[in-house]
Protein backbone atom coordinates (compact mmCIF):
# COMPACT_ATOMS: atom_id res chain seq x y z
CA UNK A 1 0.00 0.00 0.00
CA UNK A 2 5.09 7.42 0.07
CA UNK A 3 5.10 8.75 -1.63
CA UNK A 4 2.98 6.13 0.09
CA UNK A 5 5.19 9.49 1.10
CA UNK A 6 5.23 6.49 1.88
CA UNK A 7 4.33 4.95 2.68
CA UNK A 8 5.32 1.81 4.57
CA UNK A 9 8.42 0.15 5.21
CA UNK A 10 10.31 0.39 8.57
CA UNK A 11 12.99 -0.76 10.70
CA UNK A 12 12.21 -3.49 13.42
CA UNK A 13 12.56 0.07 16.01
CA UNK A 14 9.94 0.92 18.38
CA UNK A 15 6.53 1.78 16.55
CA UNK A 16 7.07 5.35 16.63
CA UNK A 17 9.27 5.02 13.56
CA UNK A 18 7.42 5.22 10.82
CA UNK A 19 8.02 5.91 7.20
CA UNK A 20 6.81 9.34 5.35
CA UNK A 21 5.43 8.07 2.45
CA UNK A 22 4.58 9.57 0.16
CA UNK A 23 2.59 6.53 -1.35
CA UNK A 24 1.03 6.98 -2.75
CA UNK A 25 -0.90 5.79 -4.65
CA UNK A 26 -4.22 7.00 -8.18
CA UNK A 27 -6.77 8.44 -9.76
CA UNK A 28 -8.79 8.66 -12.40
CA UNK A 29 -11.85 11.51 -13.46
CA UNK A 30 -12.62 13.49 -16.01
CA UNK A 31 -10.27 15.10 -18.16
CA UNK A 32 -8.95 18.35 -17.09
CA UNK A 33 -11.19 21.32 -18.48
CA UNK A 34 -9.78 23.03 -21.45
CA UNK A 35 -7.54 25.67 -21.08
CA UNK A 36 -8.87 29.46 -20.29
CA UNK A 37 -9.63 31.65 -23.18
CA UNK A 38 -9.35 28.01 -25.67
CA UNK A 39 -12.79 27.96 -27.22
CA UNK A 40 -14.27 24.62 -28.51
CA UNK A 41 -12.00 22.69 -30.69
CA UNK A 42 -9.26 26.31 -31.02
CA UNK A 43 -5.77 26.28 -30.08
CA UNK A 44 -4.82 27.10 -26.66
CA UNK A 45 -3.28 30.49 -25.96
CA UNK A 46 0.28 31.23 -26.50
CA UNK A 47 1.66 31.18 -23.10
CA UNK A 48 -0.07 27.40 -22.43
CA UNK A 49 2.58 23.88 -22.91
CA UNK A 50 0.98 22.04 -25.43
CA UNK A 51 -0.19 18.82 -24.46
CA UNK A 52 0.43 15.34 -26.47
CA UNK A 53 -2.41 13.34 -27.01
CA UNK A 54 -2.70 9.54 -25.77
CA UNK A 55 -3.55 8.28 -29.16
CA UNK A 56 -1.59 4.95 -27.93
CA UNK A 57 -3.88 1.62 -27.21
CA UNK A 58 -3.63 0.07 -24.58
CA UNK A 59 -3.65 -3.72 -24.73
CA UNK A 60 -4.04 -6.46 -21.88
CA UNK A 61 -1.19 -8.12 -20.31
CA UNK A 62 2.73 -6.20 -20.40
CA UNK A 63 1.42 -4.57 -23.56
CA UNK A 64 -0.69 -2.85 -21.80
CA UNK A 65 2.04 -0.83 -19.46
CA UNK A 66 4.58 -0.74 -22.59
CA UNK A 67 1.53 0.82 -24.13
CA UNK A 68 1.45 3.45 -21.33
CA UNK A 69 5.14 4.57 -21.88
CA UNK A 70 5.44 4.81 -25.29
CA UNK A 71 3.05 7.81 -24.51
CA UNK A 72 4.71 11.32 -25.27
CA UNK A 73 6.57 12.42 -22.17
CA UNK A 74 5.44 9.55 -19.90
CA UNK A 75 8.91 7.37 -19.92
CA UNK A 76 10.26 10.63 -18.66
CA UNK A 77 7.97 11.30 -16.17
CA UNK A 78 8.26 7.81 -14.66
CA UNK A 79 12.07 7.82 -14.36
CA UNK A 80 11.53 11.90 -12.50
CA UNK A 81 9.21 10.73 -10.58
CA UNK A 82 10.27 7.09 -9.10
CA UNK A 83 13.63 8.80 -8.53
CA UNK A 84 11.53 11.52 -6.13
CA UNK A 85 10.08 8.46 -4.63
CA UNK A 86 12.37 6.95 -3.22
CA UNK A 87 13.99 9.37 -0.50
CA UNK A 88 10.34 8.88 0.97
CA UNK A 89 11.48 5.34 2.00
CA UNK A 90 15.19 6.25 3.06
CA UNK A 91 14.52 9.54 5.03
CA UNK A 92 13.09 7.54 7.97
CA UNK A 93 15.63 4.63 8.06
CA UNK A 94 18.22 6.99 7.57
CA UNK A 95 17.78 9.33 10.37
CA UNK A 96 16.91 6.20 12.63
CA UNK A 97 20.40 4.83 12.07
CA UNK A 98 22.26 8.16 11.64
CA UNK A 99 20.64 9.08 15.11
CA UNK A 100 21.25 5.34 16.97
CA UNK A 101 24.99 5.98 15.55
CA UNK A 102 25.89 9.00 16.98
CA UNK A 103 23.07 9.81 20.02
CA UNK A 104 23.13 5.78 21.02
CA UNK A 105 19.75 6.11 21.67
CA UNK A 106 16.66 4.24 19.47
CA UNK A 107 14.06 6.32 21.59
CA UNK A 108 15.17 9.63 20.38
CA UNK A 109 15.35 8.03 16.94
CA UNK A 110 11.75 6.69 16.59
CA UNK A 111 10.20 9.76 18.43
CA UNK A 112 12.36 12.16 15.93
CA UNK A 113 11.18 9.72 13.05
CA UNK A 114 7.49 10.14 14.19
CA UNK A 115 7.64 13.60 14.75
CA UNK A 116 8.26 13.73 11.23
CA UNK A 117 5.25 12.06 10.04
CA UNK A 118 2.95 14.30 12.54
CA UNK A 119 4.27 17.10 10.56
CA UNK A 120 3.57 15.27 7.47
CA UNK A 121 -0.11 14.47 8.22
CA UNK A 122 -0.39 18.28 8.75
CA UNK A 123 1.53 19.80 6.18
CA UNK A 124 1.11 17.52 2.75
CA UNK A 125 -2.45 18.33 2.23
CA UNK A 126 -1.53 21.80 2.67
CA UNK A 127 1.12 21.40 -0.49
CA UNK A 128 -1.04 19.22 -2.37
CA UNK A 129 -3.55 21.62 -2.07
CA UNK A 130 -0.94 24.43 -3.39
CA UNK A 131 0.01 21.97 -6.16
CA UNK A 132 -3.45 22.21 -7.73
CA UNK A 133 -3.60 25.77 -7.85
CA UNK A 134 -0.42 27.04 -8.98
CA UNK A 135 1.18 23.66 -10.79
CA UNK A 136 2.97 21.04 -10.18
CA UNK A 137 6.33 23.12 -11.50
CA UNK A 138 6.34 26.36 -9.12
CA UNK A 139 5.24 24.55 -5.88
CA UNK A 140 6.95 21.11 -6.04
CA UNK A 141 10.37 22.61 -6.58
CA UNK A 142 10.19 24.85 -3.83
CA UNK A 143 8.70 22.07 -1.13
CA UNK A 144 11.82 19.92 -2.05
CA UNK A 145 14.21 22.60 -1.84
CA UNK A 146 12.89 22.74 1.41
CA UNK A 147 12.58 19.54 2.66
CA UNK A 148 16.52 19.11 0.96
CA UNK A 149 17.41 22.01 3.44
CA UNK A 150 15.95 19.94 6.43
CA UNK A 151 17.58 16.69 5.72
CA UNK A 152 20.92 18.46 5.41
CA UNK A 153 20.35 20.55 8.86
CA UNK A 154 19.36 16.72 10.42
CA UNK A 155 22.70 16.10 9.13
CA UNK A 156 24.43 19.09 10.61
CA UNK A 157 22.92 18.84 13.90
CA UNK A 158 24.02 15.11 13.69
CA UNK A 159 27.46 15.94 13.22
CA UNK A 160 27.52 18.89 15.35
CA UNK A 161 26.19 17.41 18.22
CA UNK A 162 23.27 20.45 18.80
CA UNK A 163 20.53 19.72 21.18
CA UNK A 164 18.16 17.10 20.66
CA UNK A 165 15.16 19.53 19.76
CA UNK A 166 17.03 20.29 16.71
CA UNK A 167 16.77 17.14 15.34
CA UNK A 168 12.84 17.42 15.74
CA UNK A 169 13.21 21.18 14.48
CA UNK A 170 15.03 20.03 11.22
CA UNK A 171 13.52 16.38 10.85
CA UNK A 172 9.80 17.91 10.69
CA UNK A 173 11.17 20.24 7.99
CA UNK A 174 11.49 17.40 5.64
CA UNK A 175 7.49 17.10 5.69
CA UNK A 176 7.19 19.55 2.56
CA UNK A 177 8.28 16.51 0.33
CA UNK A 178 5.94 16.88 -2.27
CA UNK A 179 3.64 13.38 -3.05
CA UNK A 180 5.42 12.54 -6.70
CA UNK A 181 3.12 9.53 -6.85
CA UNK A 182 -0.12 11.67 -6.18
CA UNK A 183 1.59 14.24 -9.24
CA UNK A 184 2.22 11.31 -11.66
CA UNK A 185 -1.31 9.67 -11.17
CA UNK A 186 -2.36 13.55 -12.09
CA UNK A 187 -0.68 13.34 -15.25
CA UNK A 188 -1.91 10.23 -16.19
CA UNK A 189 -5.08 11.54 -16.18
CA UNK A 190 -4.37 14.35 -18.15
CA UNK A 191 -2.64 12.13 -20.73
CA UNK A 192 -5.54 9.44 -20.82
CA UNK A 193 -8.97 11.36 -20.22
CA UNK A 194 -11.75 9.01 -20.53
CA UNK A 195 -10.91 5.74 -20.44
CA UNK A 196 -11.30 3.42 -17.65
CA UNK A 197 -9.65 0.88 -19.00
CA UNK A 198 -6.17 2.88 -19.54
CA UNK A 199 -6.76 4.82 -16.24
CA UNK A 200 -7.06 1.43 -14.54
CA UNK A 201 -3.36 0.14 -16.22
CA UNK A 202 -1.88 3.45 -15.03
CA UNK A 203 -3.08 3.52 -11.29
CA UNK A 204 -1.93 -0.41 -11.35
CA UNK A 205 1.62 0.79 -12.76
CA UNK A 206 1.65 3.17 -10.10
CA UNK A 207 0.94 1.00 -7.44
CA UNK A 208 3.82 -1.45 -7.94
CA UNK A 209 6.04 1.76 -8.81
CA UNK A 210 5.04 2.64 -5.14
CA UNK A 211 5.78 -1.20 -3.72
CA UNK A 212 9.23 -1.12 -6.02
CA UNK A 213 10.31 2.38 -3.92
CA UNK A 214 9.10 1.19 -0.54
CA UNK A 215 11.25 -1.84 -1.18
CA UNK A 216 14.47 -0.58 -2.61
CA UNK A 217 14.36 2.89 -0.22
CA UNK A 218 14.55 1.16 3.45
CA UNK A 219 17.11 -1.39 1.83
CA UNK A 220 19.09 0.88 0.06
CA UNK A 221 19.21 3.40 3.44
CA UNK A 222 20.42 0.80 5.20
CA UNK A 223 23.47 -0.47 3.18
CA UNK A 224 24.33 3.07 3.01
CA UNK A 225 24.46 4.07 6.14
CA UNK A 226 26.13 0.68 7.76
CA UNK A 227 28.39 -0.03 4.72
CA UNK A 228 30.01 3.21 4.61
CA UNK A 229 28.95 6.15 7.41
CA UNK A 230 25.64 6.83 9.11
CA UNK A 231 24.87 10.06 7.18
CA UNK A 232 25.47 8.54 3.67
CA UNK A 233 21.41 7.32 3.45
CA UNK A 234 20.15 10.72 4.02
CA UNK A 235 22.66 12.48 1.89
CA UNK A 236 21.74 10.03 -1.06
CA UNK A 237 17.97 10.54 -0.52
CA UNK A 238 18.90 13.78 -0.57
CA UNK A 239 20.27 13.96 -4.38
CA UNK A 240 17.94 11.27 -4.87
CA UNK A 241 15.04 13.71 -4.41
CA UNK A 242 16.64 17.24 -6.18
CA UNK A 243 17.31 15.24 -9.27
CA UNK A 244 14.22 13.14 -9.35
CA UNK A 245 11.83 16.80 -8.89
CA UNK A 246 14.02 18.57 -11.35
CA UNK A 247 13.63 15.55 -13.50
CA UNK A 248 10.11 15.20 -13.05
CA UNK A 249 9.10 18.99 -13.10
CA UNK A 250 10.98 19.51 -16.24
CA UNK A 251 8.64 17.73 -17.93
CA UNK A 252 6.50 20.39 -18.78
CA UNK A 253 4.07 19.12 -21.81
CA UNK A 254 2.83 16.40 -19.65
CA UNK A 255 1.79 18.61 -16.58
CA UNK A 256 -1.24 18.96 -16.02
CA UNK A 257 -3.07 22.99 -16.15
CA UNK A 258 -3.17 24.68 -12.35
CA UNK A 259 -6.60 25.81 -11.29
CA UNK A 260 -6.26 28.89 -9.41
CA UNK A 261 -9.78 29.51 -8.72
CA UNK A 262 -11.37 26.38 -8.19
CA UNK A 263 -14.95 25.84 -10.31
CA UNK A 264 -18.00 26.08 -8.41
CA UNK A 265 -18.92 22.16 -6.89
CA UNK A 266 -15.01 22.16 -6.18
CA UNK A 267 -15.40 21.82 -2.41
CA UNK A 268 -12.74 20.52 -0.57
CA UNK A 269 -12.29 16.53 -0.68
CA UNK A 270 -13.02 16.35 3.35
CA UNK A 271 -16.84 17.91 2.30
CA UNK A 272 -17.74 15.51 -0.62
CA UNK A 273 -20.00 13.10 -0.01
CA UNK A 274 -18.92 9.20 0.81
CA UNK A 275 -15.26 11.15 1.65
CA UNK A 276 -15.09 10.39 5.09
CA UNK A 277 -16.36 6.48 4.74
CA UNK A 278 -13.54 6.01 2.73
CA UNK A 279 -10.58 7.78 4.11
CA UNK A 280 -11.58 5.65 7.00
CA UNK A 281 -11.09 2.49 5.00
CA UNK A 282 -7.27 3.46 3.93
CA UNK A 283 -7.29 4.68 7.64
CA UNK A 284 -7.70 0.37 8.49
CA UNK A 285 -5.77 -0.61 5.47
CA UNK A 286 -2.85 1.40 6.93
CA UNK A 287 -3.33 -0.36 10.35
CA UNK A 288 -3.38 -3.75 8.59
CA UNK A 289 -0.01 -2.34 7.03
CA UNK A 290 2.03 -0.94 10.08
CA UNK A 291 0.53 -4.05 12.40
CA UNK A 292 2.08 -6.87 9.59
CA UNK A 293 5.10 -5.94 9.54
CA UNK A 294 6.11 -5.23 12.98
CA UNK A 295 4.46 -7.90 13.74
CA UNK A 296 6.31 -9.80 11.76
CA UNK A 297 9.70 -8.50 12.43
CA UNK A 298 8.64 -8.88 16.29
CA UNK A 299 7.85 -12.88 15.46
CA UNK A 300 11.19 -13.76 13.90
CA UNK A 301 13.56 -11.79 16.77
CA UNK A 302 11.47 -13.96 18.91
CA UNK A 303 11.88 -16.90 16.61
CA UNK A 304 15.83 -15.89 16.59
CA UNK A 305 15.97 -15.16 13.01
CA UNK A 306 16.15 -11.43 12.91
CA UNK A 307 17.55 -11.09 10.23
CA UNK A 308 15.15 -13.30 8.57
CA UNK A 309 12.54 -10.88 9.38
CA UNK A 310 13.59 -7.71 7.21
CA UNK A 311 13.23 -10.88 4.11
CA UNK A 312 9.86 -11.55 5.13
CA UNK A 313 8.28 -8.28 5.27
CA UNK A 314 9.98 -7.70 1.67
CA UNK A 315 8.37 -10.69 0.79
CA UNK A 316 5.24 -8.62 1.14
CA UNK A 317 5.89 -5.80 -1.14
CA UNK A 318 7.26 -7.95 -3.28
CA UNK A 319 3.76 -10.21 -3.71
CA UNK A 320 1.73 -6.38 -3.75
CA UNK A 321 4.29 -5.98 -6.21
CA UNK A 322 3.39 -8.77 -9.06
CA UNK A 323 -0.36 -8.61 -7.94
CA UNK A 324 -0.66 -5.38 -8.76
CA UNK A 325 0.66 -5.27 -12.23
CA UNK A 326 -1.29 -8.66 -12.82
CA UNK A 327 -4.20 -7.10 -11.29
CA UNK A 328 -3.43 -3.98 -14.01
CA UNK A 329 -3.47 -5.97 -16.62
CA UNK A 330 -6.89 -7.00 -17.21
CA UNK A 331 -9.80 -4.48 -16.99
CA UNK A 332 -11.89 -4.58 -13.80
CA UNK A 333 -15.41 -6.06 -13.93
CA UNK A 334 -18.21 -4.18 -12.40
CA UNK A 335 -18.34 -0.54 -10.65
CA UNK A 336 -15.17 0.13 -8.28
CA UNK A 337 -17.67 0.68 -5.05
CA UNK A 338 -18.96 -3.27 -5.61
CA UNK A 339 -15.40 -4.64 -5.90
CA UNK A 340 -13.77 -2.94 -2.85
CA UNK A 341 -15.60 -4.95 -0.17
CA UNK A 342 -15.21 -8.71 -2.14
CA UNK A 343 -11.28 -7.28 -2.32
CA UNK A 344 -11.08 -6.08 2.00
CA UNK A 345 -13.08 -9.86 2.13
CA UNK A 346 -10.13 -11.47 0.06
CA UNK A 347 -7.45 -9.87 2.11
CA UNK A 348 -8.93 -11.16 5.03
CA UNK A 349 -9.04 -14.13 4.15
CA UNK A 350 -5.23 -13.88 3.08
CA UNK A 351 -4.34 -12.26 6.47
CA UNK A 352 -5.26 -15.55 8.11
CA UNK A 353 -3.03 -17.52 6.72
CA UNK A 354 -0.16 -15.64 8.85
CA UNK A 355 -2.32 -15.75 11.82
CA UNK A 356 -2.02 -19.45 11.30
CA UNK A 357 1.74 -19.86 10.72
CA UNK A 358 2.69 -18.00 13.80
CA UNK A 359 0.53 -20.72 15.70
CA UNK A 360 3.41 -23.24 14.58
CA UNK A 361 6.53 -20.98 15.45
CA UNK A 362 7.98 -22.09 12.02
CA UNK A 363 9.61 -18.60 10.26
CA UNK A 364 9.55 -21.06 7.16
CA UNK A 365 5.91 -21.21 7.19
CA UNK A 366 5.15 -17.51 7.72
CA UNK A 367 7.24 -16.64 4.92
CA UNK A 368 5.11 -17.96 2.30
CA UNK A 369 2.17 -16.58 4.60
CA UNK A 370 2.88 -13.20 4.15
CA UNK A 371 3.90 -13.19 0.49
CA UNK A 372 -0.20 -14.17 0.09
CA UNK A 373 -1.33 -11.75 2.43
CA UNK A 374 0.74 -8.82 0.22
CA UNK A 375 -0.37 -10.31 -2.80
CA UNK A 376 -4.17 -9.10 -1.41
CA UNK A 377 -3.11 -6.03 -0.67
CA UNK A 378 -2.36 -4.32 -4.22
CA UNK A 379 -5.56 -4.87 -5.42
CA UNK A 380 -7.73 -3.01 -2.90
CA UNK A 381 -5.03 -0.26 -2.78
CA UNK A 382 -5.68 -0.17 -6.64
CA UNK A 383 -9.46 0.20 -6.43
CA UNK A 384 -9.40 2.12 -3.24
CA UNK A 385 -7.36 4.98 -4.95
CA UNK A 386 -9.71 4.34 -8.16
CA UNK A 387 -12.63 5.82 -5.72
CA UNK A 388 -10.66 8.24 -4.76
CA UNK A 389 -10.21 9.86 -7.87
CA UNK A 390 -14.00 9.12 -8.92
CA UNK A 391 -14.72 11.15 -6.26
CA UNK A 392 -12.59 13.83 -6.12
CA UNK A 393 -12.65 17.01 -8.36
CA UNK A 394 -10.29 17.56 -11.10
CA UNK A 395 -9.17 21.19 -9.16
CA UNK A 396 -8.56 19.73 -6.08
CA UNK A 397 -7.18 16.03 -7.58
CA UNK A 398 -3.67 16.10 -5.60
CA UNK A 399 -5.54 17.38 -1.94
CA UNK A 400 -7.54 13.75 -2.12
CA UNK A 401 -5.24 11.71 -3.00
CA UNK A 402 -2.69 12.99 -0.33
CA UNK A 403 -5.62 13.30 2.00
CA UNK A 404 -5.47 9.13 1.49
CA UNK A 405 -2.03 8.69 1.83
CA UNK A 406 -2.32 10.52 4.97
CA UNK A 407 -5.01 8.67 6.31
CA UNK A 408 -2.49 5.70 5.64
CA UNK A 409 0.28 7.25 7.47
CA UNK A 410 -1.76 7.31 10.43
CA UNK A 411 -2.70 4.44 10.42
CA UNK A 412 0.30 2.64 9.60
CA UNK A 413 1.37 4.44 13.08
CA UNK A 414 -1.43 3.27 15.11
CA UNK A 415 -0.97 -0.27 13.50
CA UNK A 416 2.51 -0.17 14.43
CA UNK A 417 2.59 0.91 17.74
CA UNK A 418 -0.43 -1.72 18.44
CA UNK A 419 1.59 -4.33 17.03
CA UNK A 420 4.57 -3.38 19.53
CA UNK A 421 2.49 -3.46 22.59
CA UNK A 422 1.35 -6.95 21.46
CA UNK A 423 4.88 -8.57 20.55
CA UNK A 424 6.03 -6.69 24.47
CA UNK A 425 3.05 -8.05 26.23
CA UNK A 426 1.67 -11.14 24.21
CA UNK A 427 2.59 -13.99 22.63
CA UNK A 428 4.59 -13.75 19.48
CA UNK A 429 1.94 -13.23 16.42
CA UNK A 430 -0.65 -11.82 18.30
CA UNK A 431 -0.37 -8.61 16.21
CA UNK A 432 -1.50 -10.70 12.94
CA UNK A 433 -4.77 -10.67 14.73
CA UNK A 434 -5.04 -7.11 14.99
CA UNK A 435 -4.61 -6.75 10.89
CA UNK A 436 -7.59 -9.14 10.92
CA UNK A 437 -9.62 -6.83 12.74
CA UNK A 438 -8.81 -4.14 10.82
CA UNK A 439 -9.45 -5.60 7.33
CA UNK A 440 -13.03 -6.45 9.12
CA UNK A 441 -13.24 -3.32 10.18
CA UNK A 442 -12.57 -2.30 6.46
CA UNK A 443 -15.42 -4.33 5.06
CA UNK A 444 -18.15 -2.48 7.01
CA UNK A 445 -16.68 0.72 6.32
CA UNK A 446 -16.27 -0.55 2.26
CA UNK A 447 -20.48 -1.44 2.05
CA UNK A 448 -21.29 2.10 3.02
CA UNK A 449 -19.72 3.15 -0.30
CA UNK A 450 -22.54 1.50 -2.42
CA UNK A 451 -24.48 4.34 -1.09
CA UNK A 452 -25.83 6.84 -3.96
CA UNK A 453 -22.31 8.96 -4.60
CA UNK A 454 -22.37 12.33 -5.75
CA UNK A 455 -24.02 13.31 -9.06
CA UNK A 456 -21.06 12.80 -11.93
CA UNK A 457 -19.45 10.08 -9.53
CA UNK A 458 -18.71 6.65 -11.43
CA UNK A 459 -17.33 3.49 -10.01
Amino acid sequence: MPSLPALRRRPALPATAPLLAATGHTLAVAAPAAPPGSGPGGPPPPSAPRRPRATATTGSGPSGYLALLRLPGATAFTLGGLLARLPAGMFSVSAVLMIAASRGSYALAGAVTATGLAATALVAPWTARLVDRYGQRRVARPAAALAVCGALALVACVRLGAPAWTLFAAYAATATVPNAGAMARARWQALLGEDPARRHTATSFEQAVDEVCFMAGPALAAVLCTALFPEAGTLTGVALLAVGITLFTAQRATEPPPHPRPATGSAAPLRRPGTAPLLAVFLATGIVFGTLEVTTLAFADTAGHAAAGGLIVGLQAAGSCVAGLVYGARAPAGPATARLPVLLALLTAALALPALAATTGSAALLAPAVLCAGMATAPVMITAMTLVQHRTPPARLNEGLTLAVTAILTGIALGSALAGQAADRLTPGTGYTVALAAACAAIALATRLRAPALSGVRG
